[in-house]
């Protein structure tokens, strides 16, 4: 069994979804779609991982980004702190990708 940290432990791991990738008229559902999205996410590596998926209206703000205790934290330092949890960032990465993609499909399956 996986001891949950406590939240203030826990990384933040914040995606920033392109109205876009929603289609044409992406604009219109991305909120909505933000928390479907982290209805399904939450509960992925929840003992050690937060999360927030958020529209990604500014464009000067990454895709993806990690925070701890309201601070950011480098993609080196947040691979550390996954790698304690035996979780690799990269496979972490891709199969986040792979999954909002499918979550996009759902959504408007749904």
């Amino acid at each position: 069994m996986e001891t949950r940290l406590p939240l203030y432990k826990k990384l933040l791991v914040m995606y920033r979804i392109e109205p876009g990738c929603l289609g044409p008229q992406g604009a219109d559902y991305v909120e909505e779609f933000c928390v479907f999205a982290k209805k399904k996410l939450k509960e992925r590596h929840s003992h050690c991982l937060r999360w927030a998926i958020k529209p990604r209206y500014d464009k000067s703000l990454p895709e993806l980004e990690f925070q701890i205790k309201n601070g950011t934290l480098s993609r080196d330092n947040a691979a550390k702190y996954m790698t304690r949890f035996d979780i690799d960032i990269d496979g972490f990465e891709e199969a986040l990708d792979e999954e909002l993609a499918d979550l996009v499909d759902a959504f408007f399956e749904r």
